[in-house]
């Protein structure tokens, strides 16, 4: 073992890197055994506290003194090279990255257009799509499982949902999947990419309006109480596009991973599938694809687990990370994955006012995506040592570029 693995600080801090992030559930867990925060280094050089244990993170995710505004960190961020209150291009209009009472305007407008009914009525439409997607498969062979099923099925779903054009799909499959790669060079066009594409449609929308989302949005835009400004439309759309659609995308490589790596856990889910509800919320506490939540600002001076944070401190919790130090009402070692689990409990959407409005379709999806692989796919193996396989380097999600499997399809 490297000094590196026994000790993961690096000059006082835990420095979450690709490296930490390729093997983040051991790091995290060692971690956890010194203490439930830790100072740490993220992208560009960005430095803060990251909180590791459940209860304290729980704490974290709903800290009346820990906020999205950033205005106190405003010259660390600067240092970094972020600029604060970006109008034009990304993600920052949006509720994710807004404090009360403007996030509780935004989620209730979102929330208008994102109803249950409407998620629950894709049920038939996500099924047909994972079977044409199985169905585009030779019979036997080798193909890479993020690009022929992963990456598709939730593309195409909220692809859909939003009403993109399917001459779009690619360009948005492929920027979508840069957005959130936050230090890749690709970031930043991709991000401008997506923010003209959504733009256009969105006039596109409001001339044209169809029975799709962004029609939707645009109907809250021009006829609500306190309606989405322009800026906060798009930036909407953006959040629905780059959050809903690859925390699914990993969610569905981190499990199929997990379970070709625990094969009883394949043969039990494939004899049960009664279990696939709870198997997903076991996927979600095991290997979580929104790896740590988005970053919070301390607005004052505070303690956080016995810690102090002054002002303009940035903390992020590690949600992964608390999925595996949550209590658990009964089943085996939190560190086992176990499908048949009752009631896993974790925090992979978030707590508190934050909690990930696309909670509901991120489960329909998984659910129906892996019941349709498991029983379309009787032999699936992975077809690449694990040790070999490429992890998303930077930002808050977690999952494999690429998941080489060899199968046979029945």
């Amino acid at each position: 073992m490297s000094s590196r693995e026994q000790c993961p600080y690096e000059d006082g801090r835990v420095v979450i890197d690709p490296a930490f992030k390729a093997d983040a559930p051991a790091r995290y867990a060692r971690l956890r055994q010194s203490g439930p925060i830790h100072p740490a280094e993220f992208h560009l050089g960005l430095k803060g506290w990251v909180v590791v244990g459940h209860d304290l993170a729980r704490e974290a995710l709903t800290h009346p003194a820990l906020l999205k505004d950033a205005t106190p960190a405003a010259e660390a961020l600067a240092a970094a090279g972020y600029v604060l209150h970006r109008p034009k291009v990304g993600l920052g209009a949006q509720m994710m990255e807004a404090d009360p009472p403007e996030h509780t305007r935004l989620r209730r407008l979102a929330s208008a257009a994102f109803t249950p009914r409407r998620t629950a009525e894709l049920a038939p439409r996500i099924e047909r799509i994972a079977h044409d997607l199985i169905d585009a498969l030779p019979p036997s062979g080798e193909a890479d499982l993020v690009e022929a099923f992963n990456a598709p099925l939730p593309a195409t779903v909220i692809a859909e949902l939003l009403g993109i054009p399917r001459e779009h799909h690619l360009d948005f499959r492929r920027w979508s999947g840069q957005a959130l790669q936050v230090a890749s060079p690709e970031h930043r066009p991709a991000l401008a990419g997506l923010h003209g594409l959504l733009g256009g449609l969105i006039a596109d929308k409001r001339r044209h309006p169809q029975d799709d989302l962004l029609s939707a949005l645009v109907a809250v835009r021009d006829e609500e109480d306190g309606r989405l400004s322009e800026e906060e439309l798009v930036g909407t759309a953006m959040m629905l596009v780059v959050a809903g659609h690859e925390s699914t995308v990993n969610l569905l490589g981190n499990a199929v991973l997990a379970l070709l790596l625990h094969p009883e856990q394949l043969r039990l889910l494939r004899e049960r599938p009664e279990l696939m509800p709870g198997a997903v919320e076991e996927f979600l506490r095991y290997d979580t694809s929104v790896e740590r939540s988005t970053s919070r600002y301390a607005a004052e001076d505070l303690t956080l687990g016995g810690v102090p944070i002054p002002r303009g401190g940035m903390v992020v919790v590690a949600l992964g990370s608390a999925g595996h130090d949550a209590p658990q009402t009964a089943g085996t070692d939190p560190a086992l994955l176990d499908v048949a689990r009752p009631n896993p409990r974790h925090l992979a959407f978030g707590h508190g006012i934050h909690y990930c409005l696309g909670a509901p379709l991120a489960r329909l999806e998984t659910a129906i995506a892996l019941r349709t692989l498991l029983s379309r796919v009787p032999e699936l193996e992975l077809a690449a040592p694990v040790d070999s396989l490429d992890w998303i380097g930077s930002g808050i999600i977690r999952g494999v570029l690429s998941l080489p499997v060899r199968y046979r399809v029945a």
